[in-house]
C-alpha cells in the first residue's frame, strides 16, 4: 500500500470526487492539463476553488506545448478548406496562448 501523503498546506487529501463528462469535454479538459504542466487533480481543484493555475516554465512543459501545438496545425490543416474552425479548438488555442504569454511574463521578471 502506497504511503499516505499530505499537500502543500498539510492537509491529508481523503475525499474522492467523481463526475461524468462527455468525450468532447474529457478531451477539452485533457488538452488544458497537459498545457498547464500540473496533474489532472491539482490543476480541477485550482480551477474549481478559482485559484489562479500558475504554469512553471521547464522542458516538460514546453514539451507539452509543442505537442498540443502538432495536434491544432494538424486540426487546422484537417480543417483549411472549412469557413470556421470547432469552438473546442479555438478554446484550446486561447489556452496555450495563454500559457505563453504567462511564461513570456515571468520570463521578464
Amino acid at each position: 500500500m502506497s504511503a499516505k501523503k499530505k499537500d502543500n498546506k498539510n492537509r491529508w487529501r481523503n475525499k474522492t470526487v467523481t463526475f461524468r463528462m462527455s468525450p468532447e469535454e474529457a478531451k477539452k479538459l485533457d488538452s488544458y492539463v497537459r498545457i498547464s504542466g500540473l496533474q489532472k487533480q491539482e490543476y480541477l481543484i485550482h480551477r474549481v476553488l478559482q485559484e489562479e493555475v500558475t504554469v512553471r516554465a521547464s522542458p516538460r512543459t514546453y514539451k507539452m506545448l509543442r505537442n498540443e501545438l502538432e495536434s491544432v496545425l494538424k486540426e487546422l490543416q484537417r480543417i483549411e478548406n472549412k469557413e470556421a474552425a470547432d469552438r473546442d479548438l479555438l478554446d484550446v488555442i486561447r489556452q496555450i496562448n495563454r500559457t505563453l504569454y504567462g511564461m513570456k511574463e515571468d520570463a521578464d521578471e
